[in-house]
């Protein structure tokens, strides 16, 4: 990207962002569960069909960890058949959700205080949570800091000329969690705006004339060379 400090390259990408866009109001849900329930649901999942899912089961009264429990799996998976392998994620639901009355009573109050290291130690035992899903759990429903990394998050930074570590999920991560504050409102809003960007200019094949960060994009750059 350029020659400043990584931490300040991080900070000029955010303020581009913020500027360009606002803020983003993400998670979109109605409480911590709800936005576990979308956290599992949306993988490999347009947000959309996340939604027509969570709106069958608040239909049926069935967006609960003890609704989850009581159904059976195909009735479960009849309700958020909108997303995509319907009958995984059904399974993925009720294993939380079992794994959440046994483990906690059911208090997400009470799985969430404690240390955000265990939290999310405890959080991947669980059948079907990963890093991303458990990572969303821990930033957008526990308010805990904790910074997401998806498939976005690698376009745009591969894209800007920003070095993780490694090309893994973790090396990823610690790009943005070493060289920010510590703080889950940024990482929140960081994040969304990632998204966001993603979906809007930085797709497959970018619209790099519309994006707010063409000036500092060796992306950009490159293909502005190619056309000289």
């Amino acid at each position: 990207m350029d020659d400043r400090p990584v931490e300040q390259q991080l900070l000029v990408i955010y303020e581009r962002l913020f500027a360009c866009y606002g803020p983003q109001y993400w998670w979109p849900a109605e409480g911590p569960f709800e936005v576990i329930v979308g956290a599992i649901l949306t993988q490999a999942a347009a947000w959309g069909n996340v939604e027509k899912a969570i709106t069958n089961l608040k239909a049926a009264g069935a967006l609960s960890p003890a609704a989850f429990r009581r159904l059976p799996l195909t009735e479960l998976a009849v309700l958020i058949r909108p997303i995509g392998y319907f009958n995984a994620k059904a399974l993925k639901l009720k294993a939380f959700a079992i794994w959440l009355g046994d483990n906690c009573a059911d208090d997400l109050g009470g799985l969430f205080a404690g240390a955000t290291t265990h939290l999310r130690e405890q959080l991947l035992g669980i059948h079907g949570i990963g890093q991303e899903t458990a990572d969303s759990i821990i930033l957008y429903a526990a308010g805990k800091p904790s910074f997401v990394i998806d498939a976005y998050t690698r376009r745009i930074v591969s894209r800007i000329g920003l070095s993780a570590a490694n090309n893994s999920y973790g090396g990823y991560q610690a790009l943005f969690m070493e060289h920010l504050p510590v703080d889950a409102g940024l990482y929140n809003e960081y994040h969304a705006l990632l998204v966001r960007l993603a979906k809007d200019v930085c797709r497959r094949h970018p619209s790099c004339e519309r994006c707010c960060l063409n000036e500092i994009c060796r992306f950009c750059r490159g293909l502005t060379l190619s056309e000289k």
